[in-house]
């Protein structure tokens, strides 16, 4: 099994920037594919952002490019989710999560998640 638990979510001005962290524990690997995912109230679930294991290679929704960017730890069992220029429609709880397989932009591709953090945009 593997836990995986973010923080970093908060409230913060249009314009402005958070970084989300994800720590994972357990039978964590290195090799494990990384994503950001966000749901915002009464919506479906949506990729934000997603980062392979061995490669590092990094994928981004046309939603977010160039405005966010992964990256990952594995040292420290971390991932990050860097937010630049936050606008009024990226409000939304932020989940990370884990697949021991490729890149995949399906939720329901993925095994382990986390719990959620909560990110408000005022304008």
């Amino acid at each position: 099994q593997v836990q995986l638990v973010e923080s970093g979510g908060g409230l913060v001005q249009a314009g402005g920037s958070l970084r989300l962290s994800c720590a994972a524990s357990g039978r964590t690997s290195s090799s494990y594919a990384m994503g950001w995912f966000r749901q915002p109230p009464g919506k479906e679930r949506e990729f934000v952002a997603g980062i392979m294991g061995s490669s590092g290679t990094t994928y981004y929704p046309n939603s977010v490019k160039g405005r966010f960017t992964i990256s990952r730890d594995n040292a420290k069992n971390t991932v990050y989710l860097q937010m630049n220029n936050l606008k009024p429609e990226d409000p939304a709880i932020y989940y990370c999560a884990a697949r021991s397989g490729g890149l995949v932009t399906g939720s329901i591709l993925y095994d382990y998640w986390g719990p959620g953090t909560q990110v408000t945009v005022s304008s």
